[in-house]
């Protein structure tokens, strides 16, 4: 299996050596390094345009009016948050350049806001601080509208400002990751800390997948995997979120990780699911129903975090 993905982009290839083997440290800069200068990565730089933008836009291309099947994903935020996934070194230049153009040129087409102050949706927003604090630029303004914005639950939804009381499990974990992402960057404060704490709590007590209300499952693409996640949340986006924050797993995580395992195939790997349909640059696996590199990475690496602390026997796992 790690040879199956180890021969594939450097985008993969960096993150199988540092998550799933022994790799030096030095050998895994290396294959990072690369991301720029090969593969998807590069070829995604490339894509940018002289505006500092992909596709003319901020949040949708131009031109775009909406009779589209599905939302496209080329513009500049999705494009940008597909540069984080790959891994593309923030303090590389080629980083730099890009995110400075962004920076010059890039504003939201809800307000007209630079792209770092970030608009008004909590689901953007928290994507906004994600790249921010990736990149090295300053999002706390974002951060504070943010921890402003939690709902009563401990959660975040982009429909608060239409009337909603209630939590959005894709909205919640958009804003976590990017909350996670700033604290790394910064340290975060005691208030944002406590935020995405609570937030991981609004997770949990929902195991993941699940009504609080009811134990009902809320909604079955959870049990898809997809990638990339774009703005949907599935169970094993979720999963991967717990194992990039660490420590000890909770036991509420339990039957999404039993899901995990169960969706295994016999070769060992994860399947593709549920892509997000809308307009790309262009593809990077064979499509739903074929064995994802991507979600292969993601499914090992959880439960290579997970059964550190819980081995699949005393979890139930196989």
């Amino acid at each position: 299996m790690l040879d199956w993905l180890l021969d594939s982009d450097p985008s993969v290839r960096w993150q199988v050596l540092r998550d799933l083997t022994d790799a030096p440290a030095e050998k895994v800069r290396a294959e990072r390094a690369r991301v720029a200068a090969e593969g998807w990565g590069a070829r995604l730089l490339a894509l940018q345009g002289g505006d500092g933008q992909w596709d003319g836009g901020t949040f949708f291309p131009v031109p775009y009016d909406g009779s589209e099947a599905g939302q496209p994903w080329t513009a500049t935020t999705y494009s940008l948050l597909l540069l984080r996934d790959l891994g593309l070194d923030p303090g590389s230049e080629e980083a730099r350049r890009a995110v400075a153009k962004v920076r010059e040129n890039s504003r939201w087409e809800e307000g007209g806001q630079p792209f770092f102050d970030g608009e008004v949706e909590p689901c953007i927003n928290g994507k906004a601080v994600a790249l921010g604090a990736y990149f090295g630029e300053n999002v706390d303004g974002i951060v504070q509208r943010l921890l402003g914005e939690q709902l009563a639950d401990g959660g975040w939804n982009c429909e608060a400002e239409r009337g909603s009381v209630r939590s959005s499990f894709a909205t919640t974990i958009n804003v976590l990751e990017g909350l996670l992402e700033h604290e790394r960057a910064t340290g975060g404060t005691p208030e944002s800390i406590a935020a995405r704490k609570r937030g991981e709590e609004y997770l949990l007590e929902r195991a993941l997948l699940r009504r609080k209300s009811t134990g009902e499952l809320v909604d079955p693409d959870w049990l898809q995997f997809s990638y990339p996640t774009r703005w949907f949340y599935d169970a094993l986006r979720g999963l991967d979120y717990f194992r990039d924050v660490g420590g000890v797993p909770d036991s509420r995580l339990a039957e999404a990780v039993g899901l995990l395992r169960s969706k295994r195939q016999p070769d060992g790997s994860w399947l593709l699911e549920n892509t997000h349909p809308g307009r790309i640059h262009f593809a990077m696996e064979d499509g739903d129903g074929r064995p994802s590199r991507w979600n292969t990475l993601r499914a090992l690496r959880v439960l290579g975090w997970y059964d550190i602390f819980t081995p699949p026997a005393a979890s139930g796992g196989a």
